[in-house]
């Protein structure tokens, strides 16, 4: 055999055994859902506990399908999108680090495992007369506020007062829920005119603030 061919034949193999050995270490270099977790604490937190400075609700504890569809819709426009969602806009960009759905899973499964914590509450609602409005909550969310996977309702104990309050307007005014493949946003629609104003909006958020103290 020519050693011209012997030669190709022994750079061909080399070349495999890199493309082989490149490609484990590419496998084992897969960031964890920790690893991707570091761009969000600037605002969420180390804990994921929050910073309303930041308009960043605590979101240790959330189930991860909710995190991960919220990630996705962020990603995909399909929130975040109205021109005066400012919140949402700051979201939007953070979502499209994430490059796969394997990624936003694997960030979403990590936001699971942080341990929630009862945030102080900010806003002067009334949870004595917010607890008769809760009645219409308690479909989805349940009596305890720990929600409900299959109608696609979170737990809504630990993200903040003042968070709870923020989304009840956008659903109400159309700032979220309104585009027509937030299937699950759109329940919350009506759900948010059925509060007269903002006060009303506070009392039932006061009354959900009592439950952060059934922990999971």
């Amino acid at each position: 055999m020519p050693s011209s061919i012997r030669l190709l034949g022994l750079i061909a193999a080399i070349a495999a055994t890199m493309s082989l050995t490149l490609g484990s270490h590419t496998a084992l270099a897969a960031p964890t859902g920790q690893d991707l977790f570091q761009k969000c604490i600037n605002c969420h937190g180390q804990q994921g506990h929050g910073n309303q400075l930041y308009l960043a609700p605590g979101i240790a504890g959330l189930p991860s399908w909710y995190v991960e569809l919220q990630l996705t819709n962020f990603k995909q426009n399909i929130r975040g999108n109205h021109y005066d969602d400012i919140a949402g806009h700051r979201m939007r960009p953070m979502a499209r680090m994430l490059k796969t759905q394997a990624e936003i899973g694997s960030v979403a499964k990590y936001v699971a495992t942080l341990k929630p914590a009862p945030v102080k509450p900010v806003l002067d609602g009334d949870p004595g007369a917010g607890q008769a409005a809760y009645v219409t909550c308690t479909a989805c969310h349940g009596a305890d506020g720990k929600g409900n996977q299959a109608l696609g309702a979170p737990d809504i104990r630990f993200t903040g007062d003042w968070y709870l309050l923020a989304q009840l307007k956008k659903f109400k005014s159309g700032k979220r829920g309104a585009n027509p493949k937030d299937i699950k946003g759109a329940t919350m629609r009506p759900m948010a005119m059925t509060l007269a104003n903002e006060q009303a909006m506070k009392d039932v958020i006061a009354y959900i603030m009592t439950l952060a103290k059934t922990r999971k």
